[in-house]
């Protein structure tokens, strides 16, 4: 049946089920541990880092210091150093509590894909464990992007705020078998 045919009168009604649909699926989740750990793992990890960035903790150079890093020197437009530093920091976040978990991990595994991508690879596979290596090797950002695929596939798991949200959107009849 198509949209307008089920809603015939009700234009907006017809964004508002689209709208709906979009949240429902972002939110949706199998509710297993496998989730639950990865998302967790994925989570408490990368809060250091992003920590790091947006408030100077853990011997990082904070808001101001990682934006002027990444577009000094690194060249980065401002819009993706804002997205990068803000994927690592709320993207944790979200995957601790189980918010938006898909969309935090997503943005999450882009930062490792990018972070491979333009500083790690020329490094090589390992990480530099004996300090012989001129940088870090890209075996962590694998292992990041790997934790970040199950997230995607999975969605939040259990004791996720997503499944508690989307149960209620969805309805306990609709939402039970996800």
């Amino acid at each position: 049946m198509r949209l307008n045919q089920r809603f015939p009168k009700h234009n907006h009604t017809i964004h508002h089920y689209i709208t709906m649909n979009i949240i429902q699926r972002i939110l949706s989740t199998h509710g297993g541990i496998a989730a639950l750990i990865a998302r967790l793992t994925l989570g408490l990890v990368m809060f250091p880092h992003g920590a790091q960035k947006m408030l100077g903790w853990f011997g990082g150079y904070g808001f101001t210091g990682t934006m002027g890093f990444f577009t000094g020197m690194m060249h980065i437009p401002a819009l993706f150093a804002l997205l990068a530093i803000l994927a690592e920091f709320l993207g944790s976040l979200g995957l601790i509590v189980g918010l938006f978990s898909r969309v935090a991990a997503l943005g999450i595994a882009v930062n490792m894909v990018v972070a491979i991508l333009m500083v790690h690879s020329a490094n090589g596979f390992f990480m530099n464990w004996f300090g012989k290596q001129a940088g870090e090797g890209f075996e962590y950002h694998l292992l990041a992007i790997g934790l970040a695929l199950i997230v995607l596939i999975q969605g939040g798991g259990a004791v996720s705020l997503d499944r508690v949200i989307g149960f209620r959107i969805a309805g306990k009849e609709n939402f039970a078998n996800r």
